[in-house]
């Protein structure tokens, strides 16, 4: 009994020193039993007491020593695009660069009438020679423009012999009855070569009747006369044929077929002067 008697005392005195303590911090007067701990352990038997008020909170402490440095982190997202800055100043003016390898821009294709190859010496290819053909001179149908014919011709479909409905293409002579402006025993019922010429710098052409020079600034390719078909018969072009014209060999008979006459001046509605009636008009072909 002494022994329970005594767990109770101090049971009773812990609840009391409890009871004084809480009383103690709100009224500010000490109570009979000693202030003890929150928790107390009194003949082992511990008495879990509520926590007090917070308190207020401490002034900071001193900065502690700098830590080392840490890893780096991941890269972060990239962020929206910022607004665009201000134009600079132009910048000096770059030195020259090395001039590429000139290229050819040509382009001018003509005829060369009279001759069997182009002057190749000009800047000018020979695309291919051959001989000058057209219309039968006194047929009233057929083309009315002379025609470069190659000399190896190719064929698609045919049918050999005269069909009767069709046009027709004949080879070509020089019709002269004096020597001018040509040589009539050289050239007279002599058959026409041609050649076709392609210039690789120079993309136009130019065929200038009653002219022997080229405009400034332009090649001049060829001179020579102008001539066509006979005004009695039917209508061809003008064409320019070469100054000094060349024949097809083994083309010395009259066969006629497509003939090239000299042209002539006529005053009237072609004023004169400058022309002059009768005149033998020259020409020249020009390219740039």
């Amino acid at each position: 009994m002494d022994g329970q008697a005594t767990i109770l005392f101090a049971t009773l005195c812990a609840l009391v020193l409890l009871s004084a303590s809480v009383a103690a911090d709100s009224a500010g007067e000490e109570g009979s039993c000693p202030r003890q701990m929150a928790n107390s352990n009194v003949n082992n038997i511990t008495v879990l007491a509520p926590p007090g008020p917070k308190g207020d909170t401490g002034p900071p402490g001193p900065r502690g020593v700098r830590g080392e440095k840490g890893e780096g982190g991941r890269p972060g997202k990239l962020g929206p695009p910022g607004l665009e800055g201000e134009k600079g100043e132009r910048g000096a003016k770059g030195k020259k660069g090395v001039q590429g390898v000139e290229g050819f821009t040509g382009g001018a294709v003509y005829i060369r009438w009279g001759r069997t190859s182009c002057d190749e010496g000009m800047g000018t290819v020979t695309m291919y020679s051959g001989r000058a053909g057209g219309a039968f001179y006194n047929n009233k149908g057929g083309g009315s423009n002379y025609q470069c014919l190659p000399l190896d011709p190719e064929w698609g479909r045919y049918e050999d012999g005269n069909q009767g409905w069709r046009s027709s293409m004949y080879g070509a002579e020089y019709e002269l009855d004096t020597n001018v402006p040509y040589n009539k025993a050289s050239l007279h019922d002599q058959d026409v070569p041609c050649s076709v010429c392609y210039s690789l710098s120079r993309r136009a052409q130019l065929m200038i009747p009653a002219r022997k020079t080229c405009p400034e600034g332009w090649t001049r390719e060829y001179g020579g006369y102008l001539m066509a078909d006979h005004y009695n018969h039917h209508r061809t072009e003008f064409v320019c044929m070469d100054g000094e014209p060349e024949v097809l060999p083994g083309g010395e008979g009259n066969d006629n077929g497509a003939l090239f006459y000299p042209v002539e001046a006529r005053c009237g509605s072609l004023p004169c002067p400058p022309y002059v009636e009768g005149r033998e008009l020259t020409c020249v072909v020009c390219t740039k």
